[in-house]
């Protein structure tokens, strides 16, 4: 049973790819530059953007993971993730494969942060989650009609990996000596997915048929830490101090000028805030299943390649 992922250089993709073996030896990735991660690995070099390439990439999987990462730019989300969605949902459709969409939060009302769960009312108020909620209700609208068997796995901002803002903000300062950030209130509650965890919950889904046509929420640790105690924990496994700083939507305005991708950030900040809680309870009680604790993440950080 061939299963594909389209994206499969991201992050995701990549921990995706590795704990597939577990159900299909067929295994198809798909990015530009695709990379072996299991010897059995078919690699297709294609841009996801283009139709043409994405329905061949498509053709004869029983399942599609959708889990390309666009630069984190607002102009190319609104140019190049509705195009895409489109393509992979018709060339879904044309060769009857199974779609999973990795997806995340942007789309939910902010006044609903301290407690998501599936049922969380969607209502973007940023220009970031209105993209997420457009492309999200093309996949389920081919699903209300019956055209399309789909789903959706959300998942939290992740708590590891290169490009997660515990890492940008916390952990990488912190190894070079320099004063960890945090956005607007270290105060608030931010539970994070581990990655892994993303990942294998990915799977898991994209393999149980009656989890198909629907939204998911990925296993997710349910501790509620704030920003200042993350700080603590990981400056104390870098035997380091737990010295911060806090970005304001006024200094990140400023920084943008100079870090364009702080000025990207400047329209999220609302999830810093305000408590940020996200609850998996519905898949862990599903599939039996625990997720990585806070404690175990902060160690795991701390022994990535870099920490």
């Amino acid at each position: 049973m061939m299963q594909t992922i389209l994206g499969a250089g991201g992050s995701i993709g990549v921990e995706l790819a590795k704990v597939l073996p577990a159900y299909t030896d067929a295994i198809r990735l798909v990015s530009r530059t695709p990379q072996k991660i299991n010897a059995g690995d078919e690699l297709f070099a294609a841009d996801i953007t283009d139709a043409t390439a994405v329905d061949k990439a498509v053709s004869g999987s029983e399942i599609v993971y959708l889990t390309v990462g666009f630069p984190y730019r607002l102009k190319i989300w609104q140019e190049r993730w509705p195009a895409t969605m489109r393509n992979v949902i018709d060339s879904c459709k044309k060769h009857n494969a199974r779609l999973v969409f990795f997806d995340n939060v942007y789309m939910y009302d902010r006044d609903h942060l301290h407690h998501m769960t599936e049922e969380t009312p969607v209502h973007p108020t940023s220009k970031k989650g209105a993209v997420r909620q457009q492309i999200a209700d093309m996949l389920m609208n081919e699903v209300k009609q019956g055209k399309l068997t789909a789903l959706i796995a959300r998942s939290a901002d992740f708590a590891n990996g290169k490009s997660s803002m515990l890492h940008q903000l916390v952990t990488d300062n912190l190894l070079k000596g320099k004063k960890a950030n945090w956005l607007v209130n270290a105060d608030k509650i931010h539970n994070f997915t581990f990655v892994s965890d993303a990942a294998k919950g990915t799977a898991i889904l994209g393999n149980t048929p009656d989890a198909f046509n629907q939204v998911w929420h990925l296993p997710t640790d349910a501790t509620k830490l704030n920003g200042r105690q993350w700080i603590e924990l990981l400056a104390a496994e870098l035997g380091t101090k737990p010295r911060y700083s806090i970005l304001s939507e006024t200094m990140l305005g400023l920084l943008g000028v100079f870090m364009p991708v702080l000025k990207e950030v400047k329209e999220m900040v609302y999830q810093y805030d305000r408590d940020y809680f996200f609850d998996s309870t519905r898949f862990n009680q599903r599939f039996s299943y625990t997720p990585v604790t806070a404690g175990d993440a902060v160690r795991l950080i701390a022994q990535e390649p870099g920490a």
